[in-house]
């Protein structure tokens, strides 16, 4: 039988980089907790039309990528391949329009059936922030804002840089569309299998071909800039006066548009040079459309998500390693009482393996392999005597404690 492994495009996650993904998660929790947001735990799974309908049929993530199934009740069901629409499902189902504004983190898996490379995988991990209920230019530099200070806790302040731009109103971007479909008519030959497609369906979405053909036809596009009325053009200098007062650096790439339908005004995506071509590390916007689209109320909302797997990569995290105890109880009467000095040392805060075969050279041994910085020696005579022996693994310094001082001697 050839040896099992994972399904390809996801795998095990353990040891330090379990540990580095916790720390990320923890970080965003505190960061987002400073903001007012509040923590809520979606379905992995959801109703198909749940993604379906905001993401739109021609997006590539619901062509493409989602992983669909028929349950055995025969209902649609589709493995959640981001987690916005789910989110703002939640809000519908629960009745949250009646609290607004919303504040919002998630976190957790999701699942696209794409190419695995680096930092990328069928099953991913997101952090994800959404605020559901203002209109004003100020939520998108708030949402921007906490994004960035996520960022430099983690220590990549230094290793990323904002993208910014803005999509415009509806109005807007039914005149640049107009605008794209015309140019993009003329060089229709020249133009992708999949561009092609997308000229039916979602122009915009040419604009981030990775085909080398169409980025020299791109190059020459025109600008959603040059169609913008008023409101729209307002609203983006709000934002990026807001960033400027705030001290978050950006640069206005006027190519930057989102995958998704439901997203408007203003977009943006820290990116970093250090993951190659796939360098985006957390990316989101404004989708003051999409609860609509889902059936709920007319709320506005901007949000944001992150890879766990690529901010993990890339953080300066100190990952200091809880360091244990490791108790060696040597006989049946002292293993009893190590059960009980065990559960002490824990409720102390401290870290506590039991080791109880094997003679002490082995179990010295093991120790090391633990990286213990202390082993608590317990046999016959220590029992009589109501002491236990304490080892400093690192110094090989030794002392004897009474039982009733142990966690105060290794805290010391």
């Amino acid at each position: 039988m050839s040896k099992l492994q994972p399904a390809r495009g996801t795998r095990d996650i353990y040891g330090d980089e379990a540990r580095r993904m916790n720390a990320v998660v923890e970080t965003f929790r505190r960061v987002a907790g400073s903001y007012g947001f509040e923590e809520i735990s979606t379905p992995i799974f959801e109703f198909t039309d749940v993604f379906r309908r905001p993401l739109g049929e021609a997006s590539d993530v619901v062509s493409k990528e989602m992983y669909t199934f028929e349950d055995r009740g025969g209902e649609e069901i589709t493995l959640r391949p981001e987690f916005t629409a789910g989110v703002c499902r939640a809000f519908i189902s629960n009745g949250m329009q009646q609290n607004l504004p919303c504040r919002l983190m998630s976190n957790g898996p999701a699942f696209r059936y794409e190419r695995p490379q680096k930092g990328r995988y069928r099953q991913f991990h997101q952090i994800n922030a959404e605020l559901l209920g203002p209109e004003n230019p100020e939520a998108d530099v708030e949402q921007i804002a906490m994004a960035w200070r996520l960022l430099r806790e983690l220590g990549l302040g230094d290793k990323v840089i904002l993208h910014l731009n803005t999509l415009g109103d509806v109005e807007s971007r039914v005149a640049y569309r107009e605008a794209l479909v015309a140019y993009f008519e003329a060089h229709r030959d020249k133009l992708s299998e999949d561009s092609v497609r997308r000229l039916e369906t979602n122009p915009l979405r040419i604009l981030d071909s990775k085909d080398e053909g169409d980025k020299l036809i791109v190059a020459d596009a025109p600008l959603l800039s040059a169609h913008l009325n008023e409101a729209s053009h307002t609203f983006f200098e709000s934002v990026k006066a807001g960033l400027e007062a705030v001290g978050v650096p950006y640069e206005h790439d006027e190519r930057l548009v989102r995958g998704l339908d439901y997203y408007t005004h203003t977009a943006f995506e820290f990116v970093t040079t250090e993951l190659g071509a796939q360098g985006t590390v957390l990316a989101g916007g404004r989708y003051d459309g999409l609860i609509e689209k889902l059936g709920g109320p007319a709320v506005a909302g901007v949000g944001w998500a992150g890879g766990i797997e690529r901010l993990a990569m890339l953080s300066d995290l100190d990952l200091r390693e809880v360091r244990p105890v490791m108790i060696m109880p040597m006989g049946e009467a002292a293993t009893l009482k190590a059960f009980a000095l065990a559960e002490d040392m824990r409720e102390a805060g401290l870290t506590v393996l039991a080791d109880r075969s094997g003679n002490m050279k082995k179990r010295l041994n093991r120790a090391n392999k633990a990286n213990a910085r202390f082993a608590v020696i317990l046999g016959d005579n220590e029992l009589e005597a109501g002491n236990v022996m304490v080892k400093e693994l690192d110094s090989g310094e030794q002392w004897e404690v009474p039982f009733g001082g142990l966690v105060a001697s290794i805290k010391a």
